[in-house]
């Protein structure tokens, strides 16, 4: 699909932010893992997220859905093996956390995805997961891949270049026969860890943690207690309303936030108070309006996830605005860091490579034929760096929207962004 995206000036309207990606997944895998039956009041409906549920129902767990409410009978460790291979779509999270959680399993399960599904290492899970008892096969550490256990626990060092190895550890461990340690020498992204030691602790999971998150105990032989849980909205989908009323912005108000909720993505708004931002709160919602921006830098290890919109934020902010400190960004639905680069680049941006960020002096854009790799970040981005350009921008394959924000298009026409689709929708 082809987005034709004009220019916009004044937005004004609300966006209710859909629920964290982060969030639903984990509570899926959380679900699964249990006996009990769960509740997940408000999950995320997206492509993503559906991975991780249809996943679930492979596995053998009993699902009852609506948009508003997935009921899960889990399974403990006691799956349902698939004939076939486990279909995971687009959903890296997915892969990486149930492909651990398989690692239970007797029998041997196999999980594969999209092409770009297939360009996400999980080397670093799968030698972890070898020194704790697992039998893994892939085709040179990507999907397609099959683990088969029991995985019995003990010690094993955890590759950090992305948290998700980890999480997915640590949702597994707790069932293996034995207790297990697991040892880091550095940890990227390190805030998603806390949202997966939250979701432990609210199913009754013990795990300890050292105080630099390097190091980790966690006892054998544990249950998962079933539980209701409303989803929080996610702070890395509010990141792209937020930066487009920092550019176009009359009144943009942005809707359910919880500021108290763990997600690292949060930050994003202190970015953007740090360029100038005109932010301020009222009934409980953020509003936004545009303001001038000056560009700053901004250590983006623990929010890779920002990295593409806060691209197209430096492109609009007087000086430099430097990323750095976010390697893992590379190691996305594509390379994020030479991606953004090189379409921003198409629109007239003014960056310089770094091998683990980006430095981008402020400068005027113009519309462009751009790219969107597949990734919905950087297609979202994309969106939001062709309101203020000038003259119309058209983006290539920006249905991968669909992954993580499904109603991106219709909430940003609701602003007033003129979203034409040149192909169908």
């Amino acid at each position: 699909m082809i987005w034709d995206v004009a220019p916009s000036k004044d937005l004004a309207g609300k966006i209710a932010v859909p629920g964290s990606k982060s969030h639903t997944i984990r509570a899926v895998i959380a679900a699964l893992l249990g006996n009990g039956t769960s509740e997940i009041i408000s999950p995320l409906y997206s492509a993503d997220t559906r991975s991780a549920l249809n996943a679930a129902k492979i596995l053998g767990a009993s699902v009852g859905e609506s948009r508003e409410l997935w009921k899960i009978t889990g399974t403990g460790k006691n799956f349902r093996i698939p004939e076939k291979s486990v279909d995971l779509g687009n959903s890296g999270t997915t892969m990486r956390i149930i492909t651990a959680a398989a690692a239970l399993a007797k029998n041997e399960i196999t999980f594969d995805g999209d092409d770009s599904l297939r360009k996400r290492i999980m080397q670093g899970e799968l030698d972890s997961l070898t020194a704790l008892g697992a039998v893994c096969r892939s085709c040179g550490g990507f999907a397609p891949l099959s683990v088969k256990g029991p995985l019995t626990g003990g010690k094993a060092k955890v590759d950090g270049t992305t948290s998700q190895y980890l999480s997915a550890l640590l949702m597994a461990l707790p069932l293996a026969e034995n207790d297990s340690s697991l040892h880091l020498d550095f940890l990227n992204e390190g805030d998603y860890v806390k949202i997966t030691l939250d979701w432990l602790k609210y199913c009754g999971i013990s795990v300890s943690a050292s105080e630099d998150m390097l190091h980790y105990e966690i006892p054998g032989n544990q249950e998962y207690k079933s539980f209701k849980r409303v989803i929080p909205a996610d702070f890395s989908t509010a990141a792209f309303p937020l930066v487009a009323g920092m550019i176009s912005g009359k009144d943009v108000r942005i809707a359910n936030l919880d500021f108290n909720d763990l997600q690292g993505d949060k930050k994003v708004f202190d970015y953007a108070r740090e360029m100038g931002a005109d932010i301020s709160t009222e009934n409980g919602e953020i509003v936004v309006r545009a303001a001038s921006l000056t560009g700053r830098t901004f250590d983006l290890n623990a929010t890779p996830d920002a990295l593409p919109v806060m691209a197209v934020a430096g492109c609009f902010a007087k000086g430099e605005t430097g990323l750095v400190n976010v390697p893992q960004a590379r190691f996305k639905e594509c390379d994020r860091i030479a991606c953004m680069t090189r379409e921003l680049r198409k629109m007239g941006a003014d960056i310089t490579e770094l091998a683990d960020g980006m430095i981008i002096k402020g400068s005027p854009l113009h519309g462009a034929d751009v790219v969107s790799y597949g990734d919905h970040r950087i297609a979202m981005a994309l969106t939001v760096a062709a309101l203020g350009a000038e003259g119309k921008t058209r983006i290539s394959g920006a249905e991968c929207c669909e992954v993580t924000y499904p109603g991106f298009a219709s909430d940003f026409r609701a602003l007033g962004v003129q979203i034409t689709p040149l192909d169908g929708e």
